[in-house]
């Protein structure tokens, strides 16, 4: 591979001139989307690098963004959001940026302590990922750097952010199950203590004012505190016949504790969870879930935040991104009884 591959090369390998490749690299107006994003992958491809070093001198930009996760998302062995982390980061390559990984602490949230790399000015805009204060979010508002919320939202509306179809995907997951026989069917999470959790609540609430069946309060059952830390999930007197979790880890952690008590999933209950993320295929038996698609999610923040530190005027507003069911050996059919 040639190893000062220059503008001009790519120009000559695409058929484009030396300066639409510039404007391309450089997210500068005069270039469609999609011949963007193919100059970007032969350049890519063709082992091009910028010298942010001397760019950075040159337009002011640290070509670093922040992504803060609060703590309590990523301290019980949760895998799902470092994967988030790790598709942020390959698609600010693509930007010639870097991620820098912040863990918000519950005490700095609290205390509204903003990061170092703020302070330093280390970065040129935050990428918030997972849910935080909104005493927090106004802090951030008060800096000026620009920032965009990923996978969940606040009712600050004029803050960007992107998120997954929790509700519709959710509303599937119960179709699903009142299809296969099921009446009896409780939801599984702290309807209070994110926004994801509450719109795959009310995803499930329509699925079941659809099919006329009742909502009983004691089928809505918390798995975690206020702070976000899980608790223990302690089952109603009257038991359904399914559970709907609010996300993988939760359902995985529910089947152990009925497998626990004697019973087995699916025979005795079924199970459905959310994210598809590692707890789903290493769970026995394997999880019928949402798989969120986070390639897309993490593709639209980046393209977002990048596009706000290039214009601070820029509005996305809230954009949303569809996942797919995946079936998989946690569900009985009641019908074919």
């Amino acid at each position: 591979m040639k190893t000062n591959v220059t503008m001009k090369d790519i120009a000559e390998k695409i058929g484009v001139s030396s300066v639409t490749v510039s404007k391309a690299l450089n997210d500068k107006e005069g270039v469609s989307e999609e011949l963007r994003d193919r100059i970007k992958r032969v350049a890519s491809e063709m082992g091009y690098r910028i010298n942010t070093t001397a760019k950075s001198m040159k337009e002011g930009y640290t070509y670093n963004i922040g992504v803060i996760i609060p703590e309590r998302f990523i301290g019980r062995n949760q895998s799902f959001y470092l994967h988030f982390y790790q598709q942020i980061t390959a698609m600010l390559e693509e930007y010639h940026y870097y991620g820098i990984l912040h863990m918000l602490s519950s005490e700095d949230e609290e205390n509204l302590t903003l990061p170092r790399i703020y302070y330093e000015k280390k970065v040129d805009g935050f990428i918030i990922l997972g849910q935080i204060s909104n005493s927090y979010a106004e802090l951030l508002k008060k800096t000026e750097v620009p920032f965009v919320f990923l996978d969940f939202y606040t009712d600050q509306a004029e803050i960007d952010s992107i998120i997954s179809d929790s509700f519709y995907g959710v509303y599937e997951l119960t179709n699903y199950l009142i299809d296969q026989g099921h009446r009896k069917i409780a939801f599984v999470g702290n309807i209070y203590s994110t926004s994801s959790i509450q719109d795959r609540f009310l995803g499930y609430y329509k699925s079941l004012l659809e099919h006329k069946i009742e909502l009983n309060k004691d089928y809505i059952i918390p798995d975690r505190d206020d702070r976000g830390e899980y608790i223990d999930i302690r089952l109603p007197a009257d038991l359904p016949t399914a559970f709907v979790c609010n996300c993988d880890e939760v359902a995985y952690n529910l089947i152990n504790k009925l497998k626990k008590a004697g019973y087995h999933v699916p025979d005795d209950f079924s199970v459905v969870g959310f994210d598809n993320d590692i707890y789903s295929t290493i769970s026995d038996p394997k999880i019928t879930t949402i798989e969120v698609n986070v390639a897309e999610m993490s593709r639209i923040a980046v393209r977002t935040i990048i596009h706000k530190i290039k214009n601070k005027e820029r509005k996305f507003g809230r954009l949303m991104v569809k996942g797919k069911v995946i079936y998989r050996d946690s569900v009985k059919n009641l019908r074919a009884r």
